[in-house]
Order: C-alpha cells, then sequence, then structure tokens
C-alpha cells in the first residue's frame, strides 16, 4: 500500500516536472525505470530512485505497525529537500493557500485589519469599500462572536482568527460585536467578498519636492500600485522619489521586473538567471521609464528577493542611490510545481544574477540549512550591522555598473550609502509595551472617545501630523494600563523610548482616524536610513 502510494506520487512529480520544464516524458520515464516500478533499472542514474523503493517495500511489508501513507510520502519529500538548498521547499495543501495569498493580491473575508490584545479581537482598521465597512463595523469594534465561534475570552492565535474570519467569497457571517457607549451586543451580517492585499502601504510628500513610497511585497498588482503612488505624488510636486524596500521579503519576479521598469530605459537589463545547464534568461525592462527624476532606494538586511533584484537593478544601471544595509542575500530560483492533493514543492531551478553580473545568493552549504538561517545572528556578532569595515564583501572580482562604478559579490546587495542600525531608542520597557499591544489597544479606545473631535479638528492627515501632539497625560495613561497588563514601570528606559513611543501612538491615531498608510508616516523620522534618504535628496 504504502509502496504504491509513494510510487504514485513519485510517478505523479515526475510528470508534473516534465510538463513545467517541457521534458520530453517517455524519456524521463525510461531513464528513471517508471514503467517497470522503479526497482527493476539496472543504471547508475537510478540506483537511488531503488533504494527508495526497496525502503518502501520493506516498510509496507514489515514494519510492525500500520503506517500512514500520506505521512510517510510528506516526510520523505521534506527529508530529501531538505539535503539540498535552504529554499528549496514544501508546503501542504493549507500552507500553499496561505503562501499564495498575499502575492495573489486578494483573498476573500469580511475586510478588517485586527489586533489580538489579551484575549479580545479589536478591529484595528476596516478596508474601504469592504464588506465590513459597508454594513457600519468600525475601528475600535471588538469581535465577539463570529457564526457560532466565540472569539472573545479564548486567547485565539492569529491564524485561527483569520479562518474563522475567512470564508468563500458570498458566503455570509453574523458577527456580534462590542461598541464603546453602546450597552448591548450589535449584530453585522457580512457578506463575504474579494478583499484586495495592497502592496503599497505609505505614500506621502515627505519634504518639499520629496515623495515617499513604501512597497512591503511583490504581489500581481505591485507595479500598478508603485505606478499610481508615483502619479499621486508628481501631482504633489515631486521631483526625487524615496522607494523604502526595508523588510521587502520579495515575491513574484514579474513584479519586481515591473516595478524596476518605472525607472529604466526599454530595454534594460533588470536581472537575468543560470541554470544547471548554463541557459540564461534575460529579464528586461519593457517600456519607456515612468518616472525620470532622481530615485533613492531603501534596502536593510531584511530586504530580499525581488527586492534585491530591483535594487541591483537600479544600482548597476545607475539609475538610483541605494542606502541603508546589506540586503539578506536570497538569490535563488523557485519554481512551483503543484502535486494532486493541493500541497507544493518549489524546487531551486537557477540563481539570480544583477545586470553587472553579480550573484545575489549569500554563500550556504547543502544540507545545513540551520547554520544559513543563523547568517542574521553572525551579522551581529560580527559587527556588520553597524560597522561598514565589518561587512563581508567578495573584493576577489570587481563588477562594474553602467557607468563603470566598481560594485563586489558574495551576497546580497551593497548599498552605495551605508547606515548602521540605531537601537538607541529600544529598551526592555518599550519591547514589553509592544508585545502587549499596549500602544495600538490605547490609540483604538482614545479615538473612540475622541474621535468627532478630532475629525472636526483635523481634516486630513497633513493638517494632523502638522499639528497632534501626544500628551503627557495621555502617556501617563499608557502607564497606567500597561501596569495592568503586568508591564512594570521603569523610569530611566521609559524617557530613553519617550520619543518613539510617542510616534507610535501618533501612528496608530492616525491609521484609525484616517483610514491607513499613516503609521509609517509617524515612525520615519526614527529610522536612520530614512533620515539619510532625505539628508541625499537635499541639493
Amino acid at each position: 500500500m504504502i509502496r504504491r502510494h509513494f510510487t504514485a506520487l513519485l510517478l505523479t512529480l515526475t510528470c508534473v516536472f516534465a510538463a513545467s520544464a517541457q521534458i520530453d516524458l517517455e524519456a524521463l520515464k525510461s531513464r528513471m525505470g517508471a514503467q517497470r516500478g522503479f526497482a527493476s533499472g539496472t543504471s547508475a542514474g537510478n540506483i537511488w530512485e531503488k533504494k527508495i523503493d526497496l525502503v518502501l517495500h520493506m516498510i509496507d511489508n514489515y514494519y510492525v505497525d500500520e503506517v500512514d501513507g500520506d505521512s510517510l510520502a510528506t516526510a520523505a519529500i521534506v527529508a530529501m529537500l531538505k539535503t539540498l538548498d535552504p529554499h528549496s521547499t514544501y508546503s501542504t495543501p493549507e500552507e500553499t493557500k496561505e503562501l499564495n495569498e498575499p502575492l495573489e493580491g486578494k483573498f476573500s473575508g469580511i475586510g478588517v485589519q485586527f489586533n489580538m490584545s489579551t484575549d479580545t479581537v479589536y478591529v484595528v482598521q476596516t478596508i474601504t469599500g469592504g464588506p465590513s465597512e459597508k454594513v457600519g463595523i468600525r475601528p475600535g469594534d471588538r469581535i465577539i462572536w463570529a457564526g457560532d465561534s466565540l472569539i472573545a475570552g479564548r486567547k485565539l492565535p492569529n491564524s485561527r482568527v483569520m479562518k474563522i474570519l475567512r470564508g468563500p467569497k458570498g458566503s455570509t457571517v453574523l458577527l456580534k460585536v462590542k461598541r464603546a457607549g453602546e450597552p448591548e451586543l450589535l449584530e453585522f451580517s457580512v457578506k463575504r467578498d474579494d478583499i484586495p492585499v495592497n502592496s503599497v502601504d505609505g505614500v506621502y510628500m515627505a519634504a518639499p519636492e520629496v515623495g515617499y513610497v513604501r512597497l512591503t511585497r511583490f504581489a500581481e498588482s505591485s507595479g500598478e500600485e508603485v505606478a499610481n503612488a508615483i502619479s499621486d505624488l508628481k501631482r504633489q510636486g515631486m521631483k526625487t522619489l524615496i522607494l523604502d524596500l526595508q523588510g521587502n521579503g520579495g515575491g513574484y519576479l514579474g513584479s519586481a521586473r515591473d516595478v524596476a521598469s518605472l525607472f529604466l530605459d526599454g530595454g534594460d537589463l533588470v536581472v537575468f538567471t543560470r541554470d544547471r545547464q548554463d541557459n540564461v534568461q534575460e529579464l528586461r525592462a519593457d517600456s519607456k521609464p515612468f518616472f525620470k527624476g532622481d530615485v533613492i532606494v531603501l534596502i536593510d538586511q531584511y530586504s530580499a528577493s525581488a527586492a534585491e533584484i530591483v535594487a541591483g537593478a537600479l544600482q548597476d544601471n545607475d539609475r538610483a542611490t541605494i542606502v541603508g544595509r546589506r540586503s539578506y542575500g536570497k538569490g535563488l530560483v523557485q519554481r512551483p510545481f503543484k502535486l494532486p492533493d493541493g500541497s507544493m514543492i518549489r524546487l531551486t531551478t537557477a540563481r539570480y544574477y544583477t545586470p553587472s553580473g553579480r550573484c545575489i545568493q549569500k554563500p550556504y552549504e547543502k544540507g545545513h540549512s540551520e547554520e544559513y538561517r543563523l547568517d542574521m545572528l553572525n551579522r551581529y556578532d560580527s559587527g556588520e550591522l553597524w560597522c561598514l569595515d565589518s561587512v563581508r564583501l567578495d573584493k576577489s572580482v570587481e563588477y562594474h555598473t553602467k557607468k563603470g562604478r566598481v560594485v563586489y559579490g558574495g551576497g546580497g546587495v551593497m548599498p552605495d550609502d551605508f547606515v548602521p542600525v540605531d537601537t538607541s531608542l529600544y529598551t526592555p520597557y518599550y519591547r514589553d509595551l509592544m508585545a502587549k499591544s499596549v500602544l495600538p489597544v490605547y490609540a483604538i479606545n482614545y479615538v473612540d472617545s475622541h474621535r468627532a473631535e478630532l475629525e472636526k479638528q483635523y481634516r486630513n492627515e497633513n493638517a494632523f501630523f502638522d499639528s497632534f501632539e501626544v500628551s503627557d497625560q495621555m502617556m501617563a495613561e499608557i502607564v497606567e494600563q500597561a501596569a495592568k497588563e503586568g508591564v512594570e514601570f521603569n523610569q530611566e528606559q521609559y524617557d530613553t523610548s519617550l520619543p518613539l513611543l510617542k510616534a507610535i501612538v501618533k501612528g496608530y491615531l492616525a491609521n484609525d482616524i484616517f483610514k491607513g498608510q499613516c503609521y509609517i508616516r509617524a515612525v520615519n523620522p526614527y529610522n536612520p536610513v530614512y533620515v539619510r534618504a532625505l539628508e541625499l535628496s537635499r541639493p
């Protein structure tokens, strides 16, 4: 039974690979001995298939207990992939769906952003035009029931709450909501619909003639979203753009090309890949540049994959100044291969290279994924995050940008202007406040009590950011609430973190009042990479 199950899975996987890579299926079957059950071939090339088949035969016929064939097959696939590179992975059907949703740009749900504090689900924001906003759900509402599922008081993980709130498009869920000032629970019948997942979550004028756009992932709609943001900022007089890719973990390769193309001349090389057979595929900008002004790109040690492709393309084409710290260094190309049960293998099939020829991928040893994952800790220990001289670069080979500037490989993209990490405002007291979600919950409650006056006094977010100040009284209330949550007050640490704490509260308030994309505007002045970009943008 197990042998037949796993053999069928391997044969199906063989067919999927053949269809995806346009390999001659009959030749592949012959080579693997598939026509004779995998085990009868005699060539050296298929000895490993024979070993798998023999082990499965032994387990199927001689193992003392019954074995779940599907679980065994999954374990075997995961174990095989672990011997390869750190980015070849297997995902279950449920994991595959969760992985794809943010990149496909939408999912079906009720259209809220929420925060779980202790055992209560607070609505932080309703999606504009989404199902919840249409029926009258507001930021600050507490969701107590969703259908027949009690949410409040159960300390559910975020993943469980999302599973309850999401559902098929067109399905209806009855929400029971607690609202400040209302003695009874309010009931809302919400019809689930497609909810857009935006990849741009910050757009504003950072200074006269300087616009700012923050891109958090590379989804299907990213190119269009960035173009729309640029158009909006150009109408406000933008001549220099700060494109923030800090913490951007990547996404679709095609979206990276779309974003890079907004700034490059048609035909400029964006990235190329090279596989085991030394086949090279190039991606080039496909149109005239959408924005011709100066560009400053922000990256850090968590900018990866597609974010590195864009940064590398603009750097090598001398189209942008890159500011920040050396990027993550993920330059392995994964192709998704779906299996019949909805699970998926993401198999590394090639490497990415910037236009100058630098390989983005940082070094790794096959089968040593744990050591690979410790890279960030090693950067911390080596001092790379604080000191330019500690950054590891491969200076054995020089690469050159379009204008002849020298750049180096070694993994990741090294910025033109290095900015060290600044942790001076981070304290254990700050950490505990954030861990207990004290600040967002306070902001929700504050807006609940002052919404009318806030909306009357501040007609738009520019007026709010120009005039509103988080008062000492508000901070005293936060300290009191934190104490109730078990966060012990420390005066010295509080004083150290106070400027950042006030900025965070202001960002949460603005997000609630003006429906999103405001938080980053409040905290950016305390990000040294952003501050350095503003300095470089000045004439």
